[in-house]
């Protein structure tokens, strides 16, 4: 899985605007214990739409912790963390406990599914960056973008790639606008995010609108509050 030099990495991801992509990253075995993964957690899939911005399902990191665990030891692994802290140049830490976010698996089942332009917003008071694995994709779906958005007097560049199984994108959520293509009938695509940031700390206020957001638009309330709504039904 890390057999890769992140010297030559690192260059090119700074000078594609804190941005990399790796057709193949994960090693076969790995990519199969995520696909088992998508089938432990079938049946907890949260299916969402917002008009005009996106449409899927989402399965947070509290559903993953119970049903796949796999997932976090993945998360967690010190050799993929300290490759990622070489090519972003940044000290790189997990998102706390209490962050639906950190990692979840996000499905594209239904024709339309997708997302639309937008970029992976830190409420953290540090950065945090966005690592997106391929681990089913029998789809036309691409990942459309655009680098240097935010960076002034360098020139916008689109592009636009398909990652399959296996595959690796890695970013500064803030400065990568994005999207995900709508997928057609017939057609499945599951993707794994894992969020790390440089700061874990982040002001009570924000962490409420980063809840409310992830409730809304990916997770629902029971796999955002989970632990709050599993107390009040403990209550005799």
């Amino acid at each position: 899985m890390l057999g890769f030099d992140a010297t030559p990495l690192r260059r090119k991801f700074v000078e594609q605007g804190d941005f990399l992509y790796l057709e193949n990253f994960l090693p076969p075995e790995v990519t199969a214990e995520l696909v088992a993964a998508v089938s432990a957690v079938g049946g907890a899939v949260n299916r969402n739409y917002l008009p005009g911005h996106k449409q899927g399902g989402s399965v947070s990191r509290h559903t993953i912790d119970e049903l796949a665990p796999f997932v976090a030891e993945l998360y967690r692994s010190a050799a993929l963390i300290a490759w990622l802290e070489e090519v972003s140049g940044e000290r790189l830490l997990p998102s706390p406990a209490e962050d639906p976010h950190a990692y979840a698996l996000y499905f594209y089942t239904r024709a339309g599914d997708h997302i639309g332009w937008h970029y992976d917003t830190s409420y953290y008071r540090g950065r945090r960056f966005t690592l997106l694995l391929g681990v089913i994709d029998d789809s036309s779906c691409r990942l459309d973008y655009e680098l240097h958005t935010r960076d002034p007097g360098v020139a916008t560049v689109a592009g636009s790639l398909r990652y399959p199984a296996g595959g690796l994108v890695f970013f500064d959520g803030d400065k990568l606008r994005h999207r995900i293509s709508p997928i057609a009938h017939g057609e499945t695509r599951v993707s794994l995010t894992f969020e790390y940031v440089t700061d874990p700390s982040m002001r009570s206020w924000w962490r409420l609108i980063s809840n409310m957001k992830d409730a809304v638009a990916y997770f629902g309330l029971r796999q955002v509050f989970r632990k709050a709504i599993g107390a009040r039904s403990e209550r005799p």
